[in-house]
């Protein structure tokens, strides 16, 4: 004995038929095709993107240092900062407030 035979499909049919009625269901059917064809074309857009082979030497970088050996990657230089004037010495007088 089968799990799904002919006749529970077409009763399967008439139950969506009668439940989303006969105007909805092209336009249903109309919006997931076109939900597919967005699919689609995204995961085919994706795997154009995804190199096939990828160039030696482009493994992971993890335990590496970037950079090292290579005279033309220099890290950028830190950015200078405002230097501050230093505070005139006082005496131990001139520090004390109040006196």
């Amino acid at each position: 004995m089968r799990a799904l035979e002919p006749w529970h499909l077409l009763v399967l049919l008439l139950v969506v038929l009668v439940l989303f009625g006969g105007k909805k269901l092209p336009e249903a059917a109309r919006g997931l095709g076109r939900s597919l064809r967005i699919f689609k074309s995204e995961v085919k857009a994706m795997q154009d993107d995804d190199p096939k082979d990828p160039p030696a030497g482009t493994g992971p970088l993890e335990g590496r240092v970037v950079g090292q050996g290579d005279p033309s990657a220099q890290p950028p230089a830190p950015a200078a900062q405002p230097q501050r004037e230093p505070e005139p010495v006082r005496s131990a007088d001139e520090r004390r407030p109040g006196l």
